[in-house]
């Protein structure tokens, strides 16, 4: 059945469908700037939920991790094993990981130096992952390298690596960003290779999501901490997400603020093509209502119009927009297919249903104007 057919069923529909075909050149125009507006709200709306997403992976990785160091009122230089034990009931079933660290120079065989960060561990699977070779869950030997400085290096996994007079097979390379803000040059020990410390540098906690990490962070706070005392200082970058994605949140609502303005200039062009049309009509309308058409068909005509023109628009503008959505995707996620989510795709049937609205809105007027303009009136001119 073709669209003809269809209309035939619906004579006002079907008037309005033709009127919309006698002037192209003027419809056209009129649909264009639908079309602009539509592309311009759902465009920027889905650029902005790729930006969010984007900016969620990279913090998703530390938004989890608490991460605890001696304050500046205790009496000791780092945590004590009775710290984290008690840290170890505040924290639950998440993970707790206590670290000393130290620095070092590890020498290549060819007489290369590189300065590395060394981190004494023994749950090193919970913060690091590997690229290449074994990362156990409880290092009891060997070593972590982190890759850059391998390479730099010039060592391989089973390689040794030498700190504080022992030697380490290196049994596992590091991924560059692994281990929260590690993965530079970083060399992971077991924790007995950095004996010589009495107490740990630091204590990181490991949550389920971010929401826990926060909830975990206030309650050590609360048990270790009195008033203005700091006897552990407790950083959560929990926060750090919810506060960034509020801002994108922010930043979204005004570049799609910003868009709307141009499907509200679209409305008022629509509104001045309505008008020219109706005038131009007006002994053609006195006609229809000299044979006996009612004004409610003459109001369903013209406002039919005007729906066409949100309906075509907005179809167009949403196939555009949808193409600038997938290129917004795979440029800032690595992977277009997001873009059908729900998140994103919202943005495609807001920007449809703004653009009918706001047709239909803008032939109300001339509508009305054509509907109750007297006949006689109308076909004296």
């Amino acid at each position: 059945m073709s669209i003809a057919d269809l209309l035939w069923r619906f004579p006002s529909v079907q008037m309005a469908w033709r009127n919309l075909g006698r002037n192209r050149v003027r419809t056209a125009l009129a649909t264009l700037g639908i079309v602009i507006g539509v592309v311009a709200i759902a465009s920027l709306g889905m650029a902005g939920v790729a930006i969010q997403q984007q900016a969620t992976s990279d913090l998703g990785g530390i938004a989890d991790e608490v991460t605890i160091r001696s304050g500046v009122d205790s009496t000791t230089d780092g945590v004590t094993d009775e710290q984290v034990d008690r840290i170890r009931d505040v924290a639950g079933t998440a993970a707790v990981v206590p670290e000393k660290s130290n620095s070092t120079t590890l020498t290549a065989r060819d007489g290369r130096e590189t300065f590395v960060t060394v981190t004494g561990i023994t749950q090193a699977s919970t913060l690091y992952e590997v690229s290449t070779g074994d990362n156990p869950d409880r290092l009891q030997s060997g070593a972590l390298l982190s890759n850059d400085t391998a390479q730099r290096l010039g060592l391989e996994l089973g390689d040794p690596v030498e700190y504080d007079g022992q030697l380490y097979r290196i049994r596992g390379l590091i991924e560059s960003g692994g281990g929260g803000f590690g993965g530079g040059n970083e060399l992971v020990l077991p924790l007995s290779a950095l004996d010589e410390d009495e107490h740990y540098d630091s204590v990181t906690i490991v949550a389920a999501d971010g929401d826990e990490a926060q909830r975990i962070a206030d309650a050590i706070e609360t048990r270790f901490n009195e008033g203005d005392e700091e006897i552990l200082s407790v950083t959560s970058f929990a926060s750090i997400q919810e506060n960034v994605g509020s801002f994108l949140n922010t930043l979204n609502l005004a570049l799609i603020g910003i868009g709307s303005i141009s499907l509200v200039v679209a409305s008022v062009a629509i509104l001045n093509v309505m008008l020219m049309s109706t005038i131009e009509r007006r002994g053609e309308i006195g006609v229809l209502r000299a044979v006996g058409i009612r004004r409610g068909e003459v109001l369903r005509m013209i406002l039919a119009e005007a729906a066409f023109l949100g309906v075509i628009g907005g179809v167009v503008g949403a196939a555009l927009s949808l193409g600038v959505g997938l290129a917004a995707f795979e440029v800032l996620v690595g992977d277009a297919t997001l873009v059908f989510g729900w998140a994103s795709i919202r943005y495609l049937i807001l920007g449809f249903g703004f653009a009918v609205v706001a047709s239909v809105l803008s032939g109300l007027y001339p509508a009305w104007k054509a509907a109750n303009d007297p006949p006689v009136e109308a076909l004296r001119g």
